[in-house]
């Protein structure tokens, strides 16, 4: 079966920067309200989707995929009606140069990002590495016109259209668009689960894991699977060893990351049964970021059998994010076919 390639164009391009998820959670709810058993929204503003299991004293696994893209927040409009800017989540700063942007304010009005023209740059300006103070926010408009629209707190996304480069897809918000994209699909799919499924389409995880935390602190699950994005770093100048993963070498089985040892029993559980279900899958060391791996396994009361599916991904951060169809649909393969069997499975430690 093919990508459903419109619906994860919609979900790579509709806003929510952290914080501000209403819109992409609003999208999340027509598309699994009625594949699920229930859902509610916590206090945090994680949408939290359950599946009833089959069995008569069922465990819980919780999933988690963040729903919230990195973004801007408005910190101050000036005399002649530019805006400055505080980051919501981790940012390149030369990445921001010549973007368009979308603030939302009383309307979504297109601003452009911009800075100091090279043409009057001292010869030591020119060498200096950007940094964010450098840049603000052309709207076009003077203040009187842009305050009748835009105030201090409004958020900021980026403007992109999802494209479509040989087998790849390439928006902005790859990260983590594409696992809410996973979630939603393995929910449609997922016909025959033994145990409770708590799908969390979680908030402020770009920055500081936040909305993972709390849900898995109100769940308290027995196991845990992240769905996030990795770095897919197989570029012109990189060494094997420093890949990552590569794109359309699979799904990524994560071991590791900066935040998350991930339980042995889990890595090879997913291993195991991507192998059993011919499924192509790579590992994933990662040795700097985390992902909402670690709130799953820390914050439940119990903590959880935790573990991560990663999406390779090259361009992290940037508006030009790409991964690959095949690996979509392997992460999509792997999330149902471990649902559906991880009732199967020796969790006894060895």
């Amino acid at each position: 079966m093919p990508l459903n390639i419109p619906l994860l164009k919609n979900i790579c391009e509709i806003a929510g920067a952290p914080g501000f998820e209403s819109r992409i959670r609003n999208l999340v709810i027509e598309e699994v309200k009625n594949h699920v058993d229930e859902y509610h929204i916590d206090n945090m503003g994680n949408l939290i989707t359950i599946k009833r299991g089959s069995t008569k004293a069922p465990k819980k696994v919780m999933l988690a995929a963040h729903m919230d893209e990195i973004g801007f927040i408005v910190s101050h409009i000036d005399d002649l009606g530019f805006l400055r800017f505080q980051t919501l989540g981790g940012f390149d700063p030369k990445t921001f140069t010549a973007q368009r942007v979308v603030v939302h304010g009383k309307k979504d009005i297109i601003g452009v990002m911009s800075s100091k023209p090279i043409h009057v740059m001292s010869p030591a300006e020119r060498e200096k590495p950007a940094k964010k103070e450098d840049y603000f926010i052309d709207l076009g408009m003077p203040k009187e016109e842009v305050e009748k629209i835009v105030a201090v707190g409004d958020p900021v996304t980026r403007e992109r259209d999802l494209i479509e480069m040989g087998n790849c897809v390439n928006c902005k918000s790859i990260d983590n668009r594409v696992s809410v994209f996973i979630l939603i699909e393995a929910l449609k799919q997922l016909k025959n689960n033994a145990h409770d499924v708590y799908a969390v389409f979680s908030v402020q995880e770009e920055v500081g894991i936040r909305g993972a935390n709390v849900a898995a602190h109100s769940i308290n699950p027995d196991f845990g699977i992240a769905l996030d994005t990795t770095i897919a770093y197989d570029l012109p100048g990189a060494q094997p060893h420093e890949y990552v993963t590569e794109l359309g070498n699979g799904t990524a089985i994560k071991i590791l990351d900066a935040m998350t040892i991930c339980d042995t029993r889990m890595v090879n559980f997913l291993r195991k049964t991507a192998d059993d279900h011919k499924i192509k899958w790579q590992n994933e060391i990662l040795v700097a970021g985390g992902t909402d791996t670690s709130g799953i396994q820390q914050k439940g009361k119990n903590g959880a059998i935790s573990g991560a599916i990663s999406i390779p991904t090259r361009h992290l951060h940037q508006v030009i994010e790409m991964a690959d169809k095949d690996d979509i649909q392997a992460s999509i393969d792997l999330t149902v076919a471990a649902l559906e069997n991880i009732h199967t499975y020796n969790w006894d430690w060895t």
